[in-house]
């Protein structure tokens, strides 16, 4: 599901996507409004994680960024993964998944329809933009150990 949200999203933001075999260690590239995911990826649920990043790339990124070897170039590519995580796994995703009774990694993840490598990645991120623990609304979402806490009113 969320990849096909994703599609429609590229749709409507005037880009094409192509699923095209690749090298097995390419998931997906960007350029000029244009997003070619791997084929030989096999869950939609890997693919929806590979054009989130793909989409961020778009909306956050300039220029020709493959030499990972330059410094703003692993800059942008940590915006358009940071636009990923904050996309497909908003803080308030952390507090829908608590109500709906998630009680582990795994879980969480099928929960969200990501992989649970996007899932991790994600919190590393959250981690260092917040620490360990960030408030949202009446909840704190503590991302190590993962959970969320519920305030009284």
């Amino acid at each position: 599901m969320v990849y096909e949200t994703l599609l429609r999203e590229a749709f409507h933001n005037n880009l094409e996507v192509y699923e095209r075999p690749m090298k097995l260690r390419i998931k997906g590239l960007y350029a000029d409004d244009i997003i070619w995911i791997n084929k030989h990826i096999q869950t939609r649920i890997e693919k929806g994680c590979i054009l989130a990043e793909e989409l961020g790339h778009h909306f956050t990124s300039a220029g020709d960024i493959l030499d990972q070897e330059k410094v703003e170039n692993r800059k942008q590519e940590l915006r358009a993964r940071a636009w990923a995580y904050e996309k497909l796994i908003p803080l308030s995703s952390f507090v829908q998944a608590h109500k709906q009774g998630i009680r582990n990694r795994y879980e969480l993840a099928d929960f969200l329809c990501v992989t649970e490598e996007f899932l991790e990645s994600a919190l590393e991120r959250y981690i260092e933009k917040f620490g360990i623990k960030v408030t949202v609304g009446h909840h704190t979402i503590c991302f190590e150990p993962l959970g969320v806490l519920e305030m009284f009113e």
